[in-house]
Formats: structure tokens, sequence, C-alpha cells
């Protein structure tokens, strides 16, 4: 009788993970094992929403396991050690007996190299060692130009892998029977939650697999059929919110589309589904950007933008940006909705990260860390093109003079302000325009205790548009 160790990262799911269906048809016993190594990830290690939202799906994990009359091992690689994880792993082999180790595969460069390691040991060691892809449609090195170079730009990556994705089937939940270890810790001892009472309004997400399929339930019942003008629109829930579950794995992309169509198979008037699969196509190409350039995190990919002058650190500057007291409604709004909820909408995003790279002109990397320890959906690969394509420093970026008026773009897409009356409620009273642009009434902003503007939009502009001319010179 074989035992085989499932090594379980950000694939926090029992359905359609190839790893554990591996393991379960070639081996009588399975281990389902959680190693909790953060300083293996460097300075990527998980940020404090992200810890909140781990933990839970631990738990959630583990009661899906007792379902096989089993539950999640979960064990502490030993801190600072380079290879923490290779010593846990080789502990359970000698306690087990286990033949083999089952992974899924990760992009991020740190846990590349650390997996790379632990592979070459334990086969030196004479342990079997399979790895999958289960978290993407296609590995990243599988698509390439004509050129066999990796692509820059979205939309002929999205051509290429949009005649892949149909192929992909999910794989079902398989049969198990679950070993135990002598010594596993609690997930309570890994001290994910935070100490302090901040995460009250997180507690409206359901982490785990099972949270996942709801949510996409409730999206396919609804927001769906409107999401190509819904989904620019943060007062209603008009995208799916399902990166947070993406991103631990709890679903996979192959699972999110079979699940759509299923759903919509017998209606007539089925929506068009395109629009919401190229979102989850630019999910994909930021994995392919960073397996490509793993410097993308902390450097410009556009080289050209090494020469940009960034304005000199702001600390105040920055505390009013992370607090939303920056005094433009739609920023306030969206970097409270960040604080509350450990999640931000993506059109919000994008006028947020354009009021710090551009109207302040402070550099992407410090929106970028400040996402990371605050988004419940904090993912390396996604975070950094983000904050790269909004500087204009990214691959298939918005060119800098493209710089977002959050005027505008409140009226036109929160345009009776319900989304900034939610989250500041200081202008919950503001009539008319006024919940956009409260400067432009002295005596009601004096009133509502809002605070004036960090900055005039219009002459920040112009002085961002100057210094990228400079750049450019």
């Amino acid at each position: 009788m074989t035992t085989a160790i499932v090594w379980f990262r950000r694939d926090l799911r029992l359905a359609d993970n190839p790893a554990l269906v591996a393991a379960a048809e070639a081996h009588e016993k399975v281990i389902p094992l959680y190693i909790h190594a953060p300083d293996e990830e460097g300075e990527w290690a998980p940020g404090a929403a992200s810890r909140w939202w781990l933990h839970h799906s631990l738990v959630a994990l583990d009661k899906g396991l007792g379902r096989h009359r089993g539950g999640l091992q979960v064990a502490i690689a030993r801190e600072r050690a380079p290879t923490g994880s290779l010593e846990v792993l080789r502990q359970v082999v000698g306690e087990t007996g286990a033949a083999a180790v089952y992974f899924n595969l990760l992009y991020d460069p740190a846990i590349r190299k650390r997996d790379a390691a632990v592979r070459k040991a334990l086969e030196d060691d004479g342990v079997d060692v399979a790895s999958f892809n289960a978290n993407l449609w296609c590995d990243p090195w599988e698509i390439a130009t004509k050129e066999d170079e990796p692509y820059r730009v979205f939309t002929p990556f999205w051509r290429n892998l949009r005649t892949r994705i149909d192929e992909r089937e999910p794989l079902a939940e398989p049969k198990l029977h679950p070993q135990a270890l002598k010594k596993s810790l609690p997930i309570d001892k890994l001290g994910l939650l935070p100490t302090l009472d901040w995460d009250k309004g997180f507690h409206e997400w359901t982490p785990g697999e099972s949270g996942a399929h709801d949510m996409l339930g409730l999206f396919a019942d609804d927001a769906v059929g409107h999401y190509s003008e819904g989904r620019d629109l943060p007062a209603r829930h008009g995208t799916s919110r399902l990166s947070p579950h993406l991103h631990f794995g709890e679903i996979s992309p192959p699972q999110v589309a079979q699940q759509l169509r299923a759903h919509f198979a017998r209606r007539k008037n089925a929506p068009d589904l395109e629009p919401y699969l190229r979102q989850l196509g630019w999910r994909e190409f930021g994995h392919h950007l960073l397996w490509h350039f793993p410097d993308t995190p902390k450097k410009n990919f556009n080289k050209k933008f090494d020469a940009f002058k960034w304005a000199k650190r702001d600390a105040h500057a920055l505390r009013r940006w992370k607090q939303g007291k920056t005094g433009i409604p739609i920023v306030d709004a969206g970097m409270r909705e960040l604080w509350a909820t450990g999640w931000m909408h993506n059109r919000v995003r994008m006028l947020v990260a354009s009021l710090l790279t551009k109207n302040l002109r402070q550099h992407w990397l410090l929106g970028e860390k400040w996402f990371w320890d605050t988004l419940v959906d904090a993912d390396l690969a996604n975070n950094a093109m983000g904050w790269q394509w909004v500087a204009g420093s990214g691959a298939d970026a918005a060119p800098y003079f493209r710089i977002f008026n959050p005027v505008t773009q409140s009226e036109k897409f929160d345009p009776d302000g319900a989304y900034i009356r939610r989250w500041v409620p200081e202008l919950r009273d503001a009539p008319g325009r006024l919940v956009h642009a409260p400067w432009e009434d002295e005596a009601f902003l004096k009133k509502s205790g809002y605070p004036k503007p960090i900055v005039d939009l219009k002459a920040t502009r112009e002085e961002a548009l100057l210094a990228y001319q400079k750049s450019k010179s």
C-alpha cells in the first residue's frame, strides 16, 4: 500500500485539483498537507488581508476533507530557513514512508526558485515528485508569438489563449483515503488572523471552495447578463467578485467557464459570456508577464520610464490617500471601501492609482505595496500589472498622458453618487454635483466636515504631463 503527500499551497479546493486527483489515482493513501512558510515568499509574503482570507480558506478546506473522513494536516516551516518546507516534507516522508509528493504550480519568482530546490532535493532522496497546472488555463510558457517570444500586448495574447480555453474540462472531486500525521497543528496556531479589530467588514466574504461556487452562482443569476455595462458601476454588484477565490485556488477558470455555460445552456436569450471571459484572460496575461519578466513587481516593465522623475515621497499625502481623506470623493470612497472590506471595485482601483501616480506623482511601488497588504485578492502578477498599467510603465499600458479626471469619472460611473454616499458619509446629503465636487460650494464643504482637495486636479495634471515630456527628452 503506497502513500503520497499532496502539498497544498494556493489550490485550496478538492474538485478540479490535478495534483490531488493524480495522487488519489496512483496511491491508496493521501496526506493532504499545508506548510506555512511565509519567509520563503521573500518580500511578497502574504499581507494582512490575505492572511485573514487564508485562515478561513484553510478552515474550509479542512471541513471539506472531513467528508472523506480526514482533515488537513498543518505544519510550520522553520523561520528564516531557505528551504524550511523541504525539511517538513522530509520529516513527513520519514514518518509515513510516503513514496511521492504532488503539488500544483505557482508562478511567483521566489516560490518558483524554492519549488525547484525542493523538487531536486526530494528526487535526490529517491522520492517521486509531480507538479501540475491548477489555476490557469495554460501555463505561461505554453503561449508565445509566432516568433516564439512572450506577448507584451494583451489583445493578440487573448486571441491565442481564446482558442485553447474550451479544451480544458474540470476534474471531478476524487475519492480520498486521507492519512493523518502524528503531529498536526491546529490552523489557529498559524497566527493568520489580525490582532486589531479592523476586519469586521471582511465577514461579508465566505472564503473556501463552497463560498466560491456560491459567489459564482450569484453572478450567473444576475450580474453576468449585464456585465459589459455593469462592471464599471461601483455602486452595484456588477462584477463576479471571484478574484480572491481565484487567487487562493478555491475555484479554477475552467470551472468558472463550464458552470456559466451550463447555467445558460437551455436558455434562449443567454447572455454573451465573452466580455467576462476576456477579463479572466487579463488575469492570465498578468501571470504570463510575471513568468517571462519576473522583475515587474519591482521594476518598470518599460525601461524608458526609468528616466521619469517621480516627486519626492510625501508621507502626509500618502497617509491621506491611504485613509481616504484626499478630499476627492470617488477616490476616498474607494480607499475606505478597501480598508473596510479588503476589496475595491476595479474601475475605482484605476482612479485611486491615477491620483497617486499622476496627480500626486508618487511612485507606483508605494501604491502596489499598500494594495498588497490590504486586498484580500492581493495577487503578485495582477497587482504589479495593474499598477504599472495605470502608471504608464507596464505592458500594454495606458499611456502616461491618460490621466483620469476623478470628477468626470464619478459623474459617469456613479451618476447619483450612491457609491460615494455609502462610503463617504460626510457627503450623504450633498445635493447634485456637489457629491462629486464638494469644493465647488465652500459653505457646504465647511458644514460637511469633509476635507478640501489634497491637490488642484487641473494644475497637477499639467505638472505630470510636463514631467513626462522632460523624461522623454
